[in-house]
């Protein structure tokens, strides 16, 4: 499907007609971005719920399949939407994904077979980030002077929408999971209306004419795929941690009430600490900032390995926390200034793509680890790993500055 939707001036500053919000010099149209991705993961209620949901609602015992299905759909939607925004356009990618999300909510809470299940958990999967790729590109597709400062509020508005959700989706089960669900299904409604109303098409209208393939351009493209063998390793040694560090404070003798309070020590610092640290990082070298965090998340991963305390699980969490606040300061910005003008969906839905493997590969990884091996050689891999990532990022700088030079 193809199609020739207007496009408007990627230096525009707003809607037409509407003045540019005048906080932190970004247009309308992101603050729109940025609500749709506070009311997505505020009201994402379901996903967190649904082993539950399917135990003890559904009392099917072989949930961890389904579970799955959710997961491997959720790669294919990050590459989907990138793909589908250079193709139909950005605008039109997010509507289908946040409409598809919600029908795709209704056919799983509607579902009384484990195929069925399994498939509508799937089309959860597979729409649910349609939406994430394709606004990045709109973001990609502004100036480069207001791409960090407005990939930072989109992280900054996702986090505060899940700090939401995990505050009040333990009370909202109580009342019964199709609560969940209904709350699930109009907040993606109310997503796919704001960007209906708020959120023009930007896509280039030279990425229209020139309709390049994705797979051949990228498999050509040695830093990218550089970048991306990075950023996989980087999630998977970060994302490892949320399922070795519940594991390592059991057996410190600690219990899920303790857990709960370190593991808050992530949310808090992420809504408190990003804005200042867009303030802080954005006007320094993007591959010294990705570096060092890199840097941070191998180190904070080590200290919990070897932790025996809540102080000191507390401390790795803050330490980890940071390396992960700078990566996503600068990681959409990085791979807008990669990708060409005409493919910015397709690689920004492949950048958001090693999250979704790392989230895959991270829990199978460090708990492989831990199992064979034990705490000790865990806390030293993420030490080595940090290590090996931070100069593998530094080695790439130079082909970075390049590639940005010549895009800009």
């Amino acid at each position: 499907m193809t199609t020739t939707s207007s496009t408007i001036d990627p230096a525009a500053t707003g809607l037409p007609g509407r003045p540019s919000w005048p906080r932190m010099g970004l247009p309308h149209l992101v603050w729109a971005l940025a609500a749709t991705h506070f009311v997505g993961r505020a009201g994402g209620v379901v996903r967190a719920f649904l082993v539950l949901y399917l135990t003890q609602a559904q009392h099917f015992s072989p949930s961890a399949a389904v579970v799955a299905a959710v997961g491997v759909g959720d790669i294919g939607s990050q590459v989907l939407g990138g793909w589908l925004g250079d193709r139909i356009g950005r605008r039109t990618t997010m509507l289908v994904g946040f409409v598809g999300a919600a029908a795709a909510l209704v056919a799983l809470g509607s579902a009384d077979s484990l195929p069925g299940i399994w498939a509508a958990a799937a089309g959860v999967g597979l729409t649910m980030e349609l939406f994430r790729p394709a606004g990045s590109a709109v973001v990609a597709d502004l100036p480069a002077r207001q791409r960090i400062r407005a990939f930072g509020l989109l992280y900054w508005a996702a986090n505060l929408g899940f700090s939401v959700a995990t505050v009040t989706a333990g009370v909202l089960a109580g009342s019964g999971y199709g609560l969940l669900f209904r709350i699930n299904v109009a907040a993606s409604l109310i997503a796919a209306l704001i960007v209906w109303r708020h959120v023009p098409e930007t896509r280039p209208a030279r990425s229209v004419r020139m309709r390049r393939a994705l797979p051949p351009t990228v498999l050509r493209d040695r830093v990218m795929l550089a970048m991306m063998a990075i950023h996989v390793g980087c999630f998977t040694l970060f994302l490892q941690t949320f399922t070795t560090l519940p594991l390592l404070m059991t057996a410190a003798g600690l219990g899920p009430a303790t857990y709960g309070g370190v593991l808050a020590v992530n949310g808090i610092a992420v809504v408190a600490g990003q804005p200042w640290a867009v303030r802080l990082l954005a006007g320094r070298s993007a591959d010294a900032v990705s570096a060092g965090s890199m840097l941070l998340v191998g180190a904070g991963a080590a200290l919990g390995a070897v932790s025996h305390g809540p102080a000191g699980f507390a401390g790795s969490v803050l330490v980890w926390t940071l390396g992960q606040i700078g990566i996503a300061v600068r990681f959409g910005d990085t791979f807008a200034g990669l990708a060409p003008a005409d493919l910015r969906g397709g690689y920004l839905g492949l950048a958001s793509a090693t999250w979704s493997v790392g989230a895959v590969l991270g829990p199978l990884a460090g708990t492989a680890l831990l199992d064979l091996a034990g705490a000790t050689v865990l806390g030293a891999a993420c030490a080595l790993g940090g290590i090996a990532l931070f100069a593998a990022r530094r080695a790439l700088a130079p082909a970075l500055r390049r590639r940005t030079a010549a895009h800009d």
